[in-house]
């Protein structure tokens, strides 16, 4: 345990930031975030690139480290839904910030958007703003 004020102790965060910094996870975290309850399906659709077993497994490690729930359907067929839990909206929260900052450094790099997710606000925080500028302030 660090003992200096000022000072950040990252001794326990090895494990956590393992999870988020791979690829597809705070996008993730963040469509979850943005969509509420999802199906792997529907997740697939929304993060254009990934495979399924990228997702599947990424999912899975969400959900060890309690950021993301899964419910299943008793029904015919099988429903699955994934949800943030509320250290995953915890989380979500605290990357607004730096997906705001990416957005508006790429946007000075690139006049128009190719990425199939940008087609839609990347991190729209729901109940705020107009729908479709792609801001976080939504």
């Amino acid at each position: 345990m660090c003992t200096d004020t000022g000072t950040i102790c990252i001794c326990g965060l090895g494990g956590i930031f393992s999870t988020i910094s791979k690829k597809w996870a705070l996008l993730i975290i963040n469509r979850l975030g943005m969509r509420g309850r999802l199906r792997f399906g529907d997740l697939m659709d929304e993060l254009a690139g990934i495979s399924p077993k990228t997702l599947s497994d990424t999912l899975k490690e969400l959900q060890e480290e309690n950021l993301v729930g899964r419910e299943s359907f008793a029904e015919v067929p099988p429903r699955v839904e994934y949800f943030l839990t509320e250290e995953g909206k915890g989380l979500r929260e605290a990357i607004i910030p730096l997906l705001e900052w990416a957005s508006r450094r790429d946007s000075e790099k690139v006049s128009s958007c190719t990425v199939p997710c940008r087609k839609s606000p990347c991190f729209a925080k729901k109940g705020k703003g107009k729908r479709g500028t792609g801001t976080a302030s939504e």
